[in-house]
């Protein structure tokens, strides 16, 4: 059960409103967003939502019989639109393409990259400056002061950031340097992480784990939610499977059931899904009509010198073919 509390309401109200929860021998649990605060009733008897539903204070009553309650479509029948400010937004009416390296690797790169993404009417730049390796030895990201460099071209340009943070002790620092938080296929279950990016006023989009299931890409989104933050996207990334023939096996079918089952807007990430050049577009098309609000991809002016992820990275050129048919894509699937 979701209960909308009015932005009005009293302190007796409300107390009264957790008292008649309780009475349901349900557990409340207080809820408070940059857009509402929320009672989040657990329980499993069952009840005429009539017997409270009309009491002062309240704002509208769901039963949501899902676990993950706050980003379940059960409650909140229109999808969330993110809305990143100067008219960059994620979610409905729309596609959203967020484009860059893997790897920040200097200010040179940064320029030629914005340059590219201006050209091709991308606002929103991809990039790790912290880099989660399975070696030790392999290049790690610039840190902080790359984020810095970034931020300093990507905001004069008018393009938005988003990049991988790693561990709580990196959010303050990086706070006003980005855009959307990313949070990695290996840190998904990172709960102190989730707690804490809760917190913050920033969006966040949550890649689906290695190995996770859908169930489980959500309930680290309720995460995030139930912390205080609902300003989230959820990332279709490909998961391991026994197949070799491609670096991840991309869950299509993920896509239309995220979307059935949640509010939120849904992404799909097809340079790491197959991680094969050659085949992100296919796939990159394959996602905008399985329904996507959104592609993130790699893109480098040479990608065999990257400093990673070469092997699934287009060039320029390649990365401007792939925008004009995703957007043909996206518009042909909205004539339907």
């Amino acid at each position: 059960m979701i209960i909308q509390l009015k932005s009005n309401i009293e302190p007796d109200q409300k107390e009264a409103i957790i008292k008649k929860v309780h009475s349901f021998k349900y557990e409340a649990n207080e809820v408070s967003t940059q857009k509402g605060t929320y009672l989040i009733g657990i329980g499993t008897n069952e009840f005429d939502i009539r017997q409270i539903g009309n009491m002062p204070g309240i704002e509208d009553i769901h039963i949501v019989s899902d676990s993950y309650k706050l980003v379940s479509r059960k409650w909140k029948v229109k999808p969330t639109t993110i809305d990143l400010g100067d008219g960059v937004t994620i979610g409905r009416d729309s596609l959203a393409i967020m484009a860059g390296p893997c790897s920040i690797e200097g200010e040179e790169q940064i320029v030629e990259t914005i340059q590219h993404l201006k050209d091709n009417g991308i606002t929103m730049m991809r990039g790790g400056v912290y880099k989660p390796r399975s070696s030790p030895y392999a290049f790690r990201g610039m840190g902080i002061d790359g984020l810095k460099i970034w931020h300093k071209h990507a905001s004069a340009a008018g393009i938005k950031i988003i990049t991988e943070v790693m561990q709580v002790s990196q959010i303050e620092p990086m706070l006003d340097f980005v855009d959307i938080f990313q949070v990695g296929a290996r840190n998904t279950q990172n709960f102190n992480l989730l707690d804490a990016l809760g917190k913050v006023d920033k969006t966040v989009m949550i890649k689906r784990g290695i190995s996770g299931t859908i169930d489980e890409l959500l309930y680290s989104a309720e995460y995030v939610f139930s912390g205080g933050n609902e300003k989230l996207i959820l990332c279709e990334r490909g998961i391991r499977t026994y197949e070799k023939a491609s670096r991840n096996t991309l869950d299509l079918n993920a896509i239309p059931i995220l979307k059935e089952k949640t509010h939120l807007p849904v992404i799909a990430d097809p340079s790491h899904g197959i991680g094969i050049r050659r085949h992100v577009e296919p796939m990159a098309l394959a996602s905008i009509m399985a329904g996507a609000d959104g592609i993130i991809y790699e893109t480098h002016s040479i990608p065999y010198k990257a400093f990673s992820d070469g092997q699934q990275t287009l060039d320029f050129r390649e990365s401007a073919q792939l925008c004009k048919k995703m957007r043909a894509a996206y518009n042909l699937l909205s004539s339907f």
